[in-house]
């Protein structure tokens, strides 16, 4: 199999690159409903998957329409274009006229608003050449006047209408009566079907891999979240039919009752909670992020054994050497503030800050990390990026931006905390929401202490973050911040960073058990306050809960990788290969004994939790209903 495009080994796109060799044990296709580069699960699932002798080809969604291949590893990467006309139902160009008859509709507003605009700008011209002309403003004032007036006025009568329609759009998305009835009489006819007619634009990914994964007939499909899951179990239903054993593996990354829907529309959770309960009986395994997910996923779905736990845990060899490749030596970016290198049980060496080689710059000494150059291992220099220098405090966070990230309690802390810097290390810098934030840290008068940077890849995150002091993970209360160890929480760990995490459930307690961090009620800038001041105070502390045996080590993505080379080998009736390095691990969340009784503690501790689903939503399927769905063959589109 070839592809006319691709990259070098590093995973960078855009040099041409022949295909894989045919995988000694068989060939895996992964399915994720993103670009791939960014989500760094499905790499290091990709990439040990093909280390382990599989031959991996992973499908992603372009992010500019236009196909893409590349190396990652022994994998093989290719982004599809995903055209989404489903995406726009004619109901989204109507006007909403039962509960806004004035409204515009969706395509006119901006249109009117453009051209009353360009009415009184032609306006403010023709006054300034009568001015010019007739030299006198009062006589230009005077022609105009009727003009101007009537211009004023339009604008007025645009602005009303225009708002009209934003206000029939919100109520559109938080359930006009009409539109509520239409979601509850969907459900009620087709049950688990209903998911066509509220959010046909699900099958837009079908329309776009389904021909590519039938191509290239996989023995295993592993469907990354929700969304691919519908497009596997369908893929597997044809590969049935055209005599082709083929094995599904659903890869739950979020408990979906519990997600804040991706767009502003009533019917988004409904559907996409039908789309998931039709498909995932089709399931041969499932996998998950944590035992708490497990255990809620079995019951919602009857599933006949409870999902494997695959940790978001970084991987070992990066940790421990802070370099973007395996044979880079560059020595860790901790070494630079004086302290133990990330991953690693003992001090690891006397090497300078972690440089800046995101752009290829030109190779100089970090000296105190103010310089940003680079000092050969490729890994940028995170106090270099903020212009400080490694005696001033310095608060991390990485991970997506959102108000319910809890973003904002960090910046609102600046005022209180006048000697910390604080480093948001997020996906798009430019975005609305940090604008925001950046406005809000000026009004304070700390805008020159607060730092927003973009991501850097994967393999260099632990040891560029280990340059700062602490790190923050201020989320909210919704639900699946309360039920796993999300990726920041090993990432910081790995980079030996003394925590600051708000009391959302499975991260406080385990946090409060190996005593990495200080935990503080969430929302609460005080209380946050209160706890960077703490781990501050007394860093090591914090930093010998890291000395404990074996707690880096089963938090590592090749502990992870043995769990699903298990299953995948268990599902394909293979013996999964001994490796010198291995060590049994349990197919759990590796990490019970510090959970703080994550595993039984399934229900919100009393205090109300956002996100948390009715029974109206979803969550209250049981077990009867999904083996009455395995036996109807869920799979089959209808």
């Amino acid at each position: 199999m070839e592809f006319d495009s691709g990259a070098g080994t590093d995973g960078t796109p855009g040099a041409e690159q022949r295909s894989a060799p045919t995988g000694r044990r068989g060939r895996i296709v992964m399915l994720v409903c993103n670009g791939v580069e960014g989500d760094s699960r499905v790499q290091k699932t990709a990439r040990s998957a093909a280390a382990a002798g599989w031959e991996v080809v992973l499908l992603g969604r372009s992010p500019d329409g236009r196909p893409a291949s590349w190396r990652l590893g022994g994998a093989q990467v290719r982004l599809l274009p995903v055209p989404t006309p489903l995406a726009r139902p004619p109901r989204a160009a109507r006007r909403p006229l039962l509960t806004r008859p004035l409204a515009y509709g969706p395509a006119t507003a901006p249109y009117r608003a453009q051209r009353v605009k360009a009415w009184r700008d032609e306006l403010r011209t023709r006054r300034a050449a009568l001015a010019a002309d007739r030299r006198s403003a009062v006589y230009a004032a005077a022609r105009l006047a009727g003009p101007r007036a009537a211009a004023r006025l339009a604008q007025r009568w645009v602005g009303f209408r225009t708002r009209q329609l934003d206000r029939g759009t919100a109520l559109r998305g938080t359930g006009s009566p009409l539109d509520r009835a239409a979601v509850a009489v969907w459900r009620r006819a087709l049950e688990e079907r209903c998911w066509r007619r509220l959010w046909p634009a699900l099958y837009d990914f079908e329309l776009a891999y389904g021909r590519t994964v039938d191509e290239l007939r996989p023995d295993l499909i592993h469907a990354h979240d929700f969304r691919m899951l519908g497009v596997g179990a369908r893929a597997k239903v044809r590969a049935a039919a055209a005599g082709r054993a083929v094995k599904l593996v659903w890869d739950a990354h979020e408990y979906l009752p519990g997600v804040r829907p991706w767009q502003h529309d009533v019917r988004w959770l409904p559907a996409h909670l039908a789309h998931e309960r039709e498909y995932a009986p089709c399931a041969d395994a499932a996998v998950t992020v944590s035992g708490t997910l497990a255990a809620l996923l079995r019951e919602a779905h009857g599933l006949a054994e409870e999902p494997a736990v695959v940790l978001n845990a970084p991987e070992a060899h990066a940790a421990a050497t802070g370099t973007a490749a395996t044979t880079d030596t560059g020595a860790p970016a901790s070494a630079a503030a004086g302290r133990p290198g990330p991953g690693s049980p003992a001090p690891s060496g006397t090497g300078t800050g972690s440089p800046d080689g995101t752009d290829g710059r030109d190779g100089r000494d970090a000296g105190d990390g103010t310089d940003g150059g680079d000092g050969g291992d490729g890994v940028p220099s995170l106090r270099a990026l903020c212009g400080i220098g490694t005696g001033t405090p310095l608060v991390v966070y990485s991970g997506a931006a959102a108000p319910q990230r809890g973003l904002g309690t960090m910046v609102e802390a600046l005022a209180e905390l006048p000697e910390v810097h604080t480093a948001l290390v997020v996906p798009r810098p430019s975005a609305g929401y940090l604008r925001e934030l950046r406005a809000r840290a000026a009004e304070l008068g700390a805008a020159e202490r607060l730092h927003v940077l973009p991501y850097v890849p994967y393999r260099q995150v632990v040891p560029f973050l280990a340059e700062a002091d602490a790190g923050a993970i201020p989320l909210h209360h919704w639900t699946n911040h309360e039920i796993a160890l999300i990726t920041k929480f090993f990432e910081y760990a790995h980079a030996r960073l003394p925590l600051v995490v708000s009391d959302v459930r499975t991260m406080a307690a385990t946090t409060r058990e190996t005593g990495q961090g200080e935990v503080f009620r969430a929302e609460d800038t005080a209380d946050y306050v209160r706890a960077v001041r703490a781990v501050l105070a007394a860093p090591e502390r914090y930093r010998a809960a890291y000395e404990r045996p074996g707690l880096l080590e089963q938090w590592t993505w090749e502990a992870q990788a043995r769990t699903l080379d298990r299953i995948y080998a268990r599902l394909l009736h293979q013996a999964a290969p001994e490796r010198p390095d291995h060590q049994e691990q349990p197919e759990g969340d590796g990490n019970a004994d510090l959970r703080g009784g994550a595993r039984e503690d399934r229900a919100a501790t009393g205090r109300p939790v956002r996100g948390q689903g009715t029974s109206g939503d979803g969550r209250g399927h049981r077990r009867a209903r999904g083996r009455e769905r395995q036996r109807r063959g869920g799979a089959v589109p209808r």
